[in-house]
């Protein structure tokens, strides 16, 4: 019989004291409590290829491949699977903290569970979840897990700048994806939901390593200074153009800055010398939106008007894509670009097999570096949006 309240309350005490590395001791105290041999927490690397057990000092298991093991598949679909053993089985459940995925916990159980069982046991899953991400910044034992390579310095930037690659509210998404990912500079993402108004950005930054880092760095934050400070689309953009400017000279950011009303569907967005978005509906694609529509940011000086400001009213399931041009300015050994016609075709089909959002940006990014043979040219960067209206009492999840 599981004992789920005193496991929870083991658990709990690391949110007062511990770190990260201190949960696979924990666990390993606390599966008796479950009914389970074991307990181990397998985290994505940054490139989520694999999973790896979270990092401590005795730990030398190797990791489990994402595309080819019942565990990757929990990781996958988010959702648990089991593997029966013949004494018991192994049970996989999905780390979920919000929408984001970070890994999975394998239990080694005696029994399947069942009913209440289960059900406890995905409330451990979700508890293991929460203190991975409230511990992580207390160590480095997550990060350790995750790398799987050096991260170079301007990566190390970028990354510390982000916010997590998925995000859901009331069935709006936000999906986004970076490579390479231990060498990324110029490129970055972020996004905010406040209110009804969800604020989504790309950028690409010129140039690369750490004067690319730099810049991009600056750009994120004087894009959150804006928003936070309530300032419209319009002064969003001219206020990044003046820092960029005043503080780089000759350099520029090409960028996607837009705005999602949740409640309604309204979409505005400028685009600053960025590619369009690729905009799906019911498994076609539909004509691109305007763009340019600004000049990139930093050289908004050189033209007298405003930014200007497209609107579209998006329909319940439609889908945009947000890309830099490492995506479609991939070439393969021949030379041919991988190309937005592809792209598009990519994101229809994957789409319409019922991938979700995260799992497509995750297979695209994967499918890119495998067109590049593994090398890319340029910093690829995509964020998939999702929306449909919310329905009365629905949360984010």
């Amino acid at each position: 019989m599981l004992e789920s309240m005193e496991a929870v309350r083991r658990l709990m005490d690391l949110r007062h004291r511990g770190r990260a590395e201190d949960l696979p001791a924990v666990l390993t105290e606390t599966a008796p409590l479950l009914d389970a041999r074991s307990a181990t927490v397998l985290l994505a690397d940054y490139g989520q290829v694999g999973l790896h057990p979270l990092r401590s000092a005795r730990d030398v298991s190797a990791p489990l491949e994402v595309e080819a093991t019942l565990a990757g598949r929990a990781f996958i679909t988010s959702e648990r699977q089991w593997s029966d053993t013949g004494d018991g089985g192994v049970l996989w459940l999905p780390l979920l903290h919000g929408a984001e995925r970070l890994g999975v916990l394998e239990l080694q159980v005696k029994d399947h569970p069942t009913g209440a069982a289960l059900h406890d046991l995905e409330i451990i899953a979700a508890l293991v979840a929460e203190l991975i991400a409230s511990r992580r910044f207390y160590g480095d034992a997550v990060e350790h897990t995750r790398r799987r390579l050096p991260m170079q310095l301007a990566a190390e930037i970028i990354w510390n700048q982000l916010p997590p690659l998925t995000y859901a509210i009331d069935g709006t998404r936000v999906a986004a994806v970076l490579e390479p990912c231990y060498d990324v500079g110029g490129d970055a993402f972020d996004y905010a939901a406040n209110a009804d108004v969800l604020h989504v950005a790309l950028f690409d930054t010129v140039g690369h390593g750490i004067s690319a880092s730099a810049l991009t760095t600056l750009t994120l934050n004087t894009y959150r200074n804006a928003r936070r400070s309530g300032l419209s689309l319009t002064d969003t953009c001219r206020s990044i153009d003046k820092w960029v400017r005043a503080q780089y000279p000759g350099a520029f950011v090409t960028a996607l800055l837009a705005e999602l009303d949740m409640a309604t569907g309204r979409y505005r967005r400028i685009s600053a010398g960025h590619p369009a978005e690729i905009f799906l509906r019911a498994g076609r694609a539909l004509p691109t939106l305007p763009t340019p529509n600004a000049l990139p940011l930093g050289l908004g000086h050189m033209v007298s008007r405003p930014p200007a400001v497209v609107e579209e009213h998006l329909e319940p399931g439609d889908t945009l894509v947000l890309y830099t041009d490492g995506i479609t300015e991939a070439r393969d050994a021949s030379g041919t670009l991988f190309g937005v016609e592809q792209l598009t075709a990519f994101l229809l089909r994957t789409l319409g097999e019922g991938t979700a959002a995260a799992e497509t940006m995750r297979r695209l990014i994967h499918t890119i570096v495998s067109y590049e043979d593994g090398e890319l040219r340029d910093d690829a960067t995509a964020a998939m949006l999702q929306w449909r209206a919310a329905r009365t009492g629905e949360s984010g999840s």
